[in-house]
């Protein structure tokens, strides 16, 4: 049973940081490509970044140069770096797994930036 549970969101201000954590169970993680999406109130469910392996990266355009998407095929887990975070990066960020021609989700984890 593929089971991906995200960690890490939280409320943080403009400018500042946080780092996502998805614990990925289920499935053989290090053959498959991982992604974050992320759903702002109102808005459709919008690629973040994805991960391959053995670790080649995509980012959506808003956020280039301020996130970074990682994986420790050891841990099972996938990570999302967020730097310089602004108000518009509010969102709920679900992690995903494209599985046997499935889309899995987490639950998601909220992050709010404002100061």
């Amino acid at each position: 049973q593929v089971q991906l549970v995200e960690s890490g969101g939280g409320l943080v201000q403009p400018g500042g940081s946080l780092r996502l954590s998805c614990a990925a169970s289920g499935f053989a993680f290090g053959n498959y490509v991982m992604s974050w999406y992320r759903q702002a109130p109102g808005k459709e469910r919008d690629l973040v970044a994805t991960i391959g392996n053995p670790g080649a990266t995509n980012y959506g355009d808003s956020v280039k140069g301020r996130f970074a998407i990682s994986r420790d095929n050891a841990k099972n887990t996938v990570y999302l770096q967020m730097n310089s975070l602004r108000p518009e990066d509010t969102a709920v960020y679900y992690c995903n797994v494209r599985w046997f021609y499935r889309d899995y989700w987490g639950k998601g984890t909220l992050v709010t930036v404002s100061s």
